[in-house]
Order: C-alpha cells, then structure tokens, then sequence
C-alpha cells in the first residue's frame, strides 16, 4: 500500500505543489484568506470532493467531502492556511493545509468501495481568533468519527502530544488626569494600576504551578510624562496543560488585577481579547496508528515533544478523537514563527515530509475505515479521556 500511495503522490504532487506556492506567495491574515480558501477549494473539487464554502458562518471556512455512498466512520483532515504579520507564512501554514488535502485524495484513491465518508476542514485563524473554538460551537465536528492534522516543524517527525490552554484577557484600569508637576495629588493614576498587576502576578509566580505560563504586555500606558494617566491597558496570555487547573489560575491573575484597582483607587474592567484555546488531549490509540504507518515507510526517528503552545485544535479533540504530529520541513533546526521556517515551506527538501505524513495520514485513515474494533478501542480511549 506504501508504494501505491508513494506513486500517487508522485503522480499529483505538481499540482499540489503549486497550491503551495500560491499560498506562499499570497499571505493571508486570519478570515481574510479568501484566495487560499477558494485555491483549497479548487483543486479539492478537481479530486472528485464537493466543497461547501461559508461553513459556520465563516467566510473563509470549508469542508471538502467524499464518499462512496456506503456507510461508515467519518474522518476529517484538517487544514490551516492563514499568516503571519510581516513574515507571511512563518509558521507553514501553507504547506499544513496542503498537506491534509493530499492526505485526503491519497485516502480518498485507494478507498475503494469502503463505506464512510472523507472530509477536508478548512479553519482559518489559527494565529489570532482560533476559528475552530467557534467552528466547535456551532457542531461542526459533533458527528465527525475522528480528526488528524500533521503540523510543519524542522529536524524530525514528532508524535502528537498536548498544548496548553489558553486564555486571552484585556485589563483595562481607568483614572483621572491631572498635571503631574503642580497636582499630581488630583489625580488618580492608571498607570499605577497596571504596573501594580504585574507586580502582583510577578509575587504569585511562586505559587504557580512550572508548567503554566503568565506573560503580558503594556498595550496603553499614558500618553505623556507630565500628565497622571486616566487610561492604562494591559493584556496577557495564561496558560496550563489543563483547561480545569487553567480555570483556578485565571481567576487567581483576576484578583491580582482586582487588588491593583483597589490599591490604586483606579476603576476595572476585564475581557478577553482573543479566542481562549482548550488543551489538546491527544488520543494516544490513534496517535499509535499514525506512528505505526510512519514506520512502514522506513522512519525511525519519530521524537517526543513537550510543548508550550497552544492551539484551537485542542477544542476540537474535546469533541472528537484527534491527534496533531508535526512532519519535518528540513533536517536543520528551525526556530518557528520565523522568516526562515517561511522559506523552508516551499524548498524542495520540504515535500518529502510531506509526502510522510500525507502518507501516514491516508493509511491511519484506510485502517479506521476498515476495522471497527480499531475505532471502537479509539473511542472508548477519547470517551474515558472526557470522564477523566
């Protein structure tokens, strides 16, 4: 089977490489990515998928869909296709997509008459908004059997594993302006509140847990030196391995903002700013499949990875048995989010990894199609993970 799907990759990999490269060359922002959504939607209706655009009311959201009228599992790739500021496609946005879609058409190729159904999910705004967290909202993954995405990273394959929850939270003190030479004592300063907060956080690090994260910037903080500023904004990240101990720390970083205002005499409001992330619960009896299809092709060096990140795809694996693996871009380290692992997404070293986790893919997608005891032990795991 490895070597029927090497030659059909083979086979279609100009037209998929192409894809690449036009997504490269044309950066998106998040929901803004209307010509990689209609370019994903193109070459997946020329495969033989019928594509509905807008889903959840995005739109530059999709699903791509085949069957062969039997039933059966429903298995979902998932593809990512928005940029970064500045940098473009810093994280390989554009190869990730791509390659779930070649995952699907290899599947979709040497399916034969097996029943089920095949699904490309086109999510936009990974980097800002996470519009998966709303594609989660509305159900679009409730009657979904299982997800898999394969993240592009440099030096090695990496086997699925977590990512923290996340929760984005605007702190906005409020003041009153005054000279801060001949009356600073009319005023009551904004600034303070702020740098009061991050005192307070700085003092609850102690009692943080090592796995979680606190980090924040100063996104207002007066507009000039002799005034006493009326308006101060901070916003900050926090993050744990757990979306429950996320919760208690949220709420701790609250009161640290609640004791600022209160020292300050300033007055409070929190919200979040972004899309807040759930954590990825892997499923380790899918994640084993995906690695056992990695070896079948030769590859040894499959790595642990411990991350500190987080992602939307994590909401997902809340609905549905999923895994995220990483496939290498190059053999060289490569810091992410950067220029360099932008340009790496479209050498040519680059689609061998490619071809190993669209590979790897396809065949862990076949072996749910075909063996209901496989995906009977892969939901038993995902419903016990959720008791948990």
């Amino acid at each position: 089977m490895v070597e029927v799907l090497r030659k059909i990759f083979k086979n279609y990999l100009g037209d998929f490489k192409e894809l690449n490269e036009y997504i490269y060359n044309n950066p998106e922002m998040g929901n803004k990515e209307y010509k990689a959504c209609k370019a994903h939607k193109k070459i997946l209706e020329r495969h033989g998928f019928t594509v509905e655009a807008g889903i959840a009311g995005l739109e530059t959201a999709f699903i791509g869909k085949y069957s062969t009228g039997k039933s059966g599992p429903r298995i979902a790739f998932l593809a990512e296709y928005d940029a970064l500021p500045e940098i473009g496609h810093g994280c390989g946005h554009n190869i990730l997509g791509v390659t779930s879609d070649m995952a699907a058409v290899l599947a979709k190729e040497v399916m034969g008459n097996l029943g089920g159904e095949l699904l490309v999910v086109g999510t936009p705004a990974e980097e800002t908004n996470g519009a998966k967290v709303h594609m989660v909202e509305h159900k679009i993954f409730d009657n979904i059997d299982i997800v898999m995405i394969a993240h592009p990273k440099s030096e090695a394959h990496y086997r699925s594993g977590v990512s923290q929850a996340m929760e984005a939270i605007q702190f906005t003190f409020r003041g009153k302006t005054s000279h801060a030479a001949s009356a600073p004592y009319e005023g009551i300063n904004a600034l303070d509140g702020v740098i009061m907060l991050f005192n307070n956080i700085n003092a609850l690090r102690q009692q943080t847990p090592s796995d979680a994260r606190i980090h924040g910037i100063i996104t207002n903080g007066g507009s000039a030196a002799n005034i006493i500023p009326d308006l101060a904004v901070a916003n900050f990240y926090v993050r744990s391995p757990k979306l429950t101990d996320l919760k208690i720390l949220v709420e701790k970083v609250k009161n640290c903002a609640k004791g600022a205002a209160i020292a300050t005499g300033t007055t409070l409001e929190i919200e979040n700013y972004e899309t807040s992330f759930a954590d990825l619960v892997t499923n380790q009896k899918l994640s084993d499949t995906y690695e056992r299809n990695l070896r079948l092709q030769g590859i040894t060096d499959i790595r642990s990875l411990d991350s500190t990140g987080s992602t939307d795809t994590g909401d997902v694996s809340h609905c549905c048995p999923a895994i995220h693996p990483y496939f290498p871009l190059t053999t060289k380290h490569l810091t992410g989010h950067s220029v360099e692992t932008a340009k790496a997404s479209v050498a040519e070293e680059a689609y061998k990894g490619m071809e190993e986790a669209a590979i790897a893919m396809a065949l862990t997608a076949i072996d749910v199609l075909k063996d209901e005891i496989l995906l009977s032990e892969i939901k038993k795991e995902f419903e016990e993970s959720q008791n948990s």
